[in-house]
């Protein structure tokens, strides 16, 4: 999968004209009216879908028509599609994990709906001496 279409998908004018240019071919001029920016910025954003392999450019008369080349498109989508069927089956795995933790927790716990008392550790303490450990007697 090509980095460099996930970089020209990356920008919101590019994503428009890609947009645009699903529904019909369109000229650079057509393409640069749907814009608030230069006629050349437009022709650069042109620049780097067809860099991309996105767009190509073909003259007719005066006019230069813009057609979306929808190959890169395709394999960009399959490849997401890839990563988030990975994706979903890892949480799958872990919604397992989770759920059988969470059944362990309950058979643990005391019929009185309580949680189970947290485990101590093994310290002899005196009844007189408190929070102090002894070692003889």
């Amino acid at each position: 999968m090509s980095q460099t279409v996930f970089a020209a998908l990356g920008d919101p004018v590019r994503n428009a004209i890609i947009d645009r240019l699903t529904e019909d071919d369109a000229t650079v001029g057509q393409l640069a009216s749907m814009f608030p920016i230069t006629f050349q910025a437009v022709s650069q954003h042109i620049r780097t879908l067809e860099r991309a392999g996105l767009v190509t450019r073909h003259r007719e008369g005066r006019h230069q028509r813009v057609h979306l080349q929808p190959a890169p498109l395709i394999e960009a989508t399959e490849w997401l599609e890839s990563r988030r069927m990975r994706l979903e089956q890892r949480y799958r795995r872990l919604d397992d994990l989770l759920a059988g933790l969470i059944a362990t927790r309950t058979d643990a716990a005391p019929a009185s709906g309580q949680p189970p008392e947290p485990p101590t550790a093994d310290v002899d303490r005196s009844p007189n001496e408190k929070g102090t450990t002894h070692d003889h007697p």
